[in-house]
Protein backbone atom coordinates (compact mmCIF):
# COMPACT_ATOMS: atom_id res chain seq x y z
CA UNK A 1 0.00 0.00 0.00
CA UNK A 2 1.54 3.64 -0.96
CA UNK A 3 1.74 5.68 1.98
CA UNK A 4 4.60 8.33 3.27
CA UNK A 5 6.92 7.85 6.05
CA UNK A 6 4.84 9.21 8.69
CA UNK A 7 1.13 6.85 7.45
CA UNK A 8 3.59 3.96 7.88
CA UNK A 9 2.82 3.41 11.78
CA UNK A 10 -0.84 2.96 11.45
CA UNK A 11 -0.88 0.73 8.52
CA UNK A 12 1.66 -1.52 10.72
CA UNK A 13 -1.39 -1.09 13.49
CA UNK A 14 -3.64 -2.25 10.52
CA UNK A 15 -1.76 -5.14 9.94
CA UNK A 16 -0.89 -6.16 14.03
CA UNK A 17 -4.90 -6.40 13.74
CA UNK A 18 -5.31 -8.16 10.60
CA UNK A 19 -2.65 -11.37 11.88
CA UNK A 20 -4.01 -10.95 15.60
CA UNK A 21 -7.53 -11.64 13.84
CA UNK A 22 -5.68 -14.17 11.77
CA UNK A 23 -4.35 -16.00 14.62
CA UNK A 24 -7.39 -15.98 17.16
CA UNK A 25 -10.02 -17.53 14.58
CA UNK A 26 -7.63 -19.13 12.39
CA UNK A 27 -9.43 -22.92 12.70
CA UNK A 28 -12.48 -21.38 11.92
CA UNK A 29 -10.48 -19.25 9.04
CA UNK A 30 -9.73 -22.49 7.85
CA UNK A 31 -12.84 -24.07 7.87
CA UNK A 32 -14.58 -21.48 6.00
CA UNK A 33 -12.16 -22.04 3.00
CA UNK A 34 -9.83 -18.92 3.59
CA UNK A 35 -6.04 -20.39 3.44
CA UNK A 36 -3.33 -18.29 4.53
CA UNK A 37 -6.05 -16.03 6.84
CA UNK A 38 -8.60 -14.31 6.19
CA UNK A 39 -7.41 -10.44 6.29
CA UNK A 40 -4.44 -9.82 3.57
CA UNK A 41 -1.33 -8.36 5.77
CA UNK A 42 -0.78 -4.78 4.31
CA UNK A 43 2.58 -3.63 3.16
CA UNK A 44 4.09 -0.33 3.47
CA UNK A 45 5.02 0.57 -0.33
CA UNK A 46 6.84 3.99 0.65
CA UNK A 47 8.49 5.59 -2.58
CA UNK A 48 9.62 9.27 -3.96
CA UNK A 49 11.65 11.80 -3.36
CA UNK A 50 9.07 13.22 -0.57
CA UNK A 51 7.95 10.59 1.44
CA UNK A 52 8.06 13.12 4.28
CA UNK A 53 7.47 16.70 3.90
CA UNK A 54 9.51 18.88 6.49
CA UNK A 55 8.26 22.15 7.53
CA UNK A 56 8.86 24.88 5.84
CA UNK A 57 10.25 26.77 8.88
CA UNK A 58 12.77 24.20 10.22
CA UNK A 59 13.72 21.30 7.79
CA UNK A 60 14.83 19.06 10.73
CA UNK A 61 11.10 19.36 12.20
CA UNK A 62 7.80 17.49 10.66
CA UNK A 63 4.95 19.61 9.05
CA UNK A 64 2.61 21.21 11.64
CA UNK A 65 -0.97 21.40 11.24
CA UNK A 66 -0.10 25.03 11.44
CA UNK A 67 2.44 24.56 8.32
CA UNK A 68 -0.31 22.90 6.41
CA UNK A 69 -3.29 25.16 7.02
CA UNK A 70 -4.01 27.62 4.02
CA UNK A 71 -6.25 30.93 4.15
CA UNK A 72 -9.99 30.77 4.45
CA UNK A 73 -11.70 28.18 2.35
CA UNK A 74 -13.84 31.60 1.08
CA UNK A 75 -11.11 33.31 -0.39
CA UNK A 76 -10.48 33.95 -3.63
CA UNK A 77 -8.52 31.62 -5.96
CA UNK A 78 -6.03 34.82 -6.63
CA UNK A 79 -6.03 35.01 -2.75
CA UNK A 80 -5.00 31.48 -1.55
CA UNK A 81 -2.14 30.96 -4.68
CA UNK A 82 -0.50 34.42 -3.04
CA UNK A 83 -0.54 33.24 0.22
CA UNK A 84 0.77 29.69 -1.15
CA UNK A 85 3.61 31.50 -2.97
CA UNK A 86 3.98 33.46 0.06
CA UNK A 87 4.13 30.97 2.24
CA UNK A 88 7.55 28.89 -0.28
CA UNK A 89 9.23 32.40 -0.77
CA UNK A 90 9.40 32.72 3.30
CA UNK A 91 10.57 29.00 3.54
CA UNK A 92 13.84 28.51 5.73
CA UNK A 93 17.13 27.92 3.63
CA UNK A 94 20.92 28.42 3.87
CA UNK A 95 22.95 30.75 2.13
CA UNK A 96 24.47 28.55 -0.33
CA UNK A 97 23.09 28.29 -4.13
CA UNK A 98 21.42 24.81 -5.13
CA UNK A 99 23.95 22.32 -5.54
CA UNK A 100 23.95 20.50 -8.44
CA UNK A 101 23.80 16.71 -7.34
CA UNK A 102 21.58 15.33 -4.54
CA UNK A 103 25.03 14.99 -2.77
CA UNK A 104 25.52 18.40 -2.30
CA UNK A 105 21.64 18.03 -0.58
CA UNK A 106 23.33 16.32 2.52
CA UNK A 107 23.37 17.89 5.84
CA UNK A 108 21.22 20.52 4.39
CA UNK A 109 17.52 19.62 5.29
CA UNK A 110 15.71 23.14 3.97
CA UNK A 111 17.35 22.79 0.21
CA UNK A 112 16.73 18.84 0.53
CA UNK A 113 13.19 19.42 1.84
CA UNK A 114 12.26 21.97 -1.17
CA UNK A 115 14.06 19.95 -3.52
CA UNK A 116 11.80 16.99 -3.10
CA UNK A 117 8.79 19.19 -2.95
CA UNK A 118 9.45 19.99 -6.00
CA UNK A 119 10.15 16.76 -7.34
CA UNK A 120 7.08 14.94 -6.06
CA UNK A 121 5.03 17.68 -7.73
CA UNK A 122 6.61 17.47 -10.90
CA UNK A 123 6.62 13.81 -10.37
CA UNK A 124 10.38 13.72 -11.43
CA UNK A 125 13.22 12.71 -9.50
CA UNK A 126 15.83 15.33 -7.17
CA UNK A 127 18.42 14.31 -9.41
CA UNK A 128 16.24 15.80 -12.49
CA UNK A 129 15.59 18.59 -10.53
CA UNK A 130 19.12 20.01 -9.92
CA UNK A 131 20.26 19.41 -13.27
CA UNK A 132 17.60 22.21 -13.73
CA UNK A 133 18.46 24.95 -10.56
CA UNK A 134 21.66 23.29 -10.21
CA UNK A 135 24.19 26.50 -8.55
CA UNK A 136 21.06 28.69 -8.94
CA UNK A 137 20.40 30.71 -6.17
CA UNK A 138 17.12 29.90 -3.71
CA UNK A 139 15.07 32.90 -4.63
CA UNK A 140 14.64 31.87 -7.93
CA UNK A 141 14.10 27.92 -7.24
CA UNK A 142 11.35 29.56 -4.99
CA UNK A 143 9.61 30.96 -7.29
CA UNK A 144 9.56 28.10 -9.87
CA UNK A 145 8.35 26.01 -7.20
CA UNK A 146 5.31 28.56 -5.88
CA UNK A 147 4.23 28.18 -9.57
CA UNK A 148 4.66 24.74 -9.58
CA UNK A 149 2.69 24.56 -6.96
CA UNK A 150 -0.38 26.55 -7.64
CA UNK A 151 -0.26 24.80 -10.94
CA UNK A 152 -0.48 21.03 -9.52
CA UNK A 153 -2.58 22.10 -5.96
CA UNK A 154 -4.99 25.19 -6.99
CA UNK A 155 -6.88 22.64 -8.88
CA UNK A 156 -7.20 20.32 -5.88
CA UNK A 157 -7.96 22.56 -3.34
CA UNK A 158 -11.16 23.71 -5.52
CA UNK A 159 -12.12 20.51 -6.48
CA UNK A 160 -12.16 19.46 -2.85
CA UNK A 161 -14.16 22.64 -1.74
CA UNK A 162 -16.56 22.00 -4.37
CA UNK A 163 -17.08 18.40 -2.72
CA UNK A 164 -17.07 19.64 0.87
CA UNK A 165 -19.96 21.87 -0.38
CA UNK A 166 -22.23 19.36 -2.09
CA UNK A 167 -22.45 16.14 0.74
CA UNK A 168 -25.04 14.96 -1.74
CA UNK A 169 -22.13 14.40 -4.59
CA UNK A 170 -19.98 13.04 -1.79
CA UNK A 171 -22.48 10.37 -1.07
CA UNK A 172 -23.09 9.24 -4.30
CA UNK A 173 -19.42 8.93 -5.02
CA UNK A 174 -19.02 6.82 -1.87
CA UNK A 175 -22.88 4.48 -3.24
CA UNK A 176 -21.10 4.79 -6.56
CA UNK A 177 -17.88 3.03 -5.05
CA UNK A 178 -19.08 0.99 -2.83
CA UNK A 179 -21.49 -0.65 -5.58
CA UNK A 180 -18.52 -3.01 -7.38
CA UNK A 181 -17.41 -4.94 -4.01
CA UNK A 182 -21.08 -5.62 -3.21
CA UNK A 183 -21.69 -6.82 -6.27
CA UNK A 184 -18.74 -9.17 -6.33
CA UNK A 185 -19.69 -10.02 -2.56
CA UNK A 186 -23.16 -11.34 -3.63
CA UNK A 187 -21.83 -13.20 -6.99
CA UNK A 188 -19.51 -15.06 -5.03
CA UNK A 189 -21.28 -18.04 -2.97
CA UNK A 190 -17.94 -18.55 -1.35
CA UNK A 191 -17.37 -15.40 0.19
CA UNK A 192 -20.92 -15.60 1.46
CA UNK A 193 -20.75 -18.89 2.77
CA UNK A 194 -17.25 -17.96 4.73
CA UNK A 195 -18.44 -15.18 6.15
CA UNK A 196 -21.19 -16.96 7.66
CA UNK A 197 -18.95 -19.51 8.94
CA UNK A 198 -16.88 -17.16 10.33
CA UNK A 199 -20.19 -15.31 12.25
CA UNK A 200 -21.59 -18.31 13.85
CA UNK A 201 -18.15 -20.32 14.19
Amino acid sequence: MPVGEDQKQHLELARDIAQKFNNDFAKTIARAGYDGGFFPLPEPLITGPATRVMSLRDGTKKMSKSDESDTDAHQSHRRRRHHRAKKIRKAKTDPEPLPSETKGLEGRPEADNLVGIYAALAETGKEAVLRDFGNAPFSKFKESLAELAATRLVPIGTEMRRLMADPVEIDRILDDGAKPGTCHCRSDPRHDQGHRRLRHG
